[in-house]
């Protein structure tokens, strides 16, 4: 190690350092955490997020930087850190350090608040934190936005970069195009399927352990991984050797399974990402769509198959011998993949998910490009909601408070779920081309198809960018064709549509 990169490491430990303590409090404060305790954690987590800031922003770090980008002597994996460094240091240092403190311990204070709002249904109770949570990332990106650049463009970046409102205008219209016709006629045309068996009567002690032998089937290795219960499902890691996943219980017995199956996914990318890397700058996923593409392509493209059931469905009958009694793993598989407008994101069906992306990602824009009036955020919502879907909803707890994001200041995150679907589909028809997939799940060998992503994408980090991910994966650029595919493939024949 040259003597250059050995002070930047140093420096970049102290920061991964303080940044490991800040998930660990994120996770605490979601899982375990009092009630009381807010404003005062907050406080610390204030003063830990300061100190990050200073170091980062510091003198010291910003000549490690420079050194480092004119040693010659470096692998390409630590220039790709010293990059990684000097992105996350311009990032911050544009922002002044009291604002990005107090930010911080907003966004500490905020989930509390969100929670609480959502239990009494009152969205103004939110409203006054949630504008502060906007103003603070209005004005960040304000600091960072280049000449003509749109503050939204500046925060998907964040998330996805090479992604900005033109690109992904084309790809939601895409999908608009075809998901609403074909929702249309799988309404006016498709044949009836009862899921009532899926709720109700599933004791929350056998949904656990349902939850856990999943985590662990899939591939999630509880020797470096953890799995609690939060309100919102969830996935946070340390670094390659502990991350945690979170999952609630409730009344249908299939929510448990698929949510565990996803952030199984997101856990099982952290896992695999190289040791060579991990608690450095790029040591985690590489962007937020290629994050949500791992947790939908273990939760839909596997978990939803009969292939993937196939080995698993005894199991499952044994476990519910009572409310699953003279169920066909058939009528399973057609339950669990039934198309039913609904009101919640997380519990939505894999056709119209898209549509509840769609609405978020509409009002984001109007959140961050058209001062739109906070009080109003309710009535558009529900707007949006019976426009799209046909369904509205009846208090804000199952419309504008049902999701967590924006109170942890995650305004941009919304798209990437939607990106996510379509480069999982992408990887999936290459895939196929490489093995055969459905023999795999069959067999319940997970492990060849997990290899296969480990050694393509979890490896990675964020040495490549998502788009660059996909070329070398599939030789072709991120195309949403893949995606639309798959949908039509899938619910034509479920539906039995000709």
């Amino acid at each position: 190690m040259s003597k250059s990169y050995e002070i930047l490491s140093s420096l970049l430990e102290k920061t991964m350092a303080l940044q490991t303590s800040l998930v660990l409090f994120e996770w605490d404060n979601e899982t375990l955490a009092p009630e009381g305790a807010g404003s005062y954690t907050s406080r610390v987590i204030g003063a830990l997020s300061e100190e990050y800031y200073r170091v980062m922003t510091g003198e010291e770090m910003g000549k490690a930087i420079a050194d480092c980008e004119e040693d010659k002597s470096l692998s390409d994996v630590e220039r790709a850190i010293v990059k990684g460094a000097k992105e996350a240091r311009e990032e911050l240092v544009c922002i002044p350090s009291n604002e990005y403190r107090e930010n911080a311990q907003l966004i500490a204070e905020a989930a509390r608040i969100w929670s609480k709002a959502k239990k009494e249904e009152d969205f103004d109770s939110f409203a006054p934190t949630l504008e502060k949570v906007i103003g603070f990332k209005k004005k960040f990106a304000s600091y960072r936005k280049k000449e003509g650049q749109k503050l939204y463009d500046v925060i998907l970046d964040e998330f996805e970069k090479g992604f900005n409102m033109e690109l992904l205008d084309e790809f939601f219209n895409r999908l608009k195009e075809e998901i609403v016709p074909l929702l249309k006629e799988i309404k006016e045309n498709g044949k009836n399927i009862d899921d009532s068996f899926l709720s109700g009567g599933y004791p929350e002690e056998k949904q656990r352990e349902m939850a856990h032998y999943l985590a662990e089937y899939v591939g999630f290795d509880f020797t470096k991984g953890v799995l609690s219960e939060s309100a919102h499902p969830f996935t946070t890691n340390l670094h390659n050797h502990d991350v945690r996943i979170t999952t609630s219980y409730r009344e249908k017995m299939d929510n448990a399974m698929f949510s565990v199956i996803h952030e199984a996914g997101h856990g099982i990318y952290e896992l695999g990402i190289s040791d060579e890397i991990t608690q450095t700058p790029v040591g985690q996923g590489t962007s937020m769509g290629m994050h949500e593409s791992q947790s939908r392509f273990f939760e839909n493209i596997i978990g939803r198959s009969q292939a993937f059931w196939t080995p698993l469905y005894g199991k499952l009958q044994e476990l519910y011998s009572e409310e699953l009694k003279g169920i066909s793993i058939e009528q399973f598989m057609d339950a669990v993949n039934k198309v039913q407008p609904s009101f919640i994101r997380t519990e939505a069906d894999e056709l119209t998910y898209n549509l509840h992306i769609m609405i978020r990602y509409e009002i984001e824009k109007m959140i961050m490009e058209e001062d739109v009036d906070l009080k109003k955020l309710p009535e558009i919502w529900a707007d949006k909601y019976e426009e799209y879907l046909g369904v509205r909803p009846e208090n804000p707890s199952e419309g504008i408070l049902q999701d967590i994001h924006w109170s942890q200041g995650l305004i941009g995150y919304f798209p990437s779920y939607a990106l996510g679907n379509a480069f999982g589909a992408q990887l999936y028809y290459h895939m196929r081309k490489e093995m055969d997939f459905d023999e795999l799940l069959i067999s319940g060998k997970l492990d060849v198809i997990r290899d296969y992503l480990r050694e393509h994408i979890h490896k990675f980090g964020k040495l490549k960018t998502s788009r660059e991910i996909l070329k070398d994966t599939t030789g072709e650029d991120f195309t949403p064709e893949y995606f639309i595919r798959y949908l039509k493939e899938k619910y034509y024949s479920l539906y039995e549509l000709s």
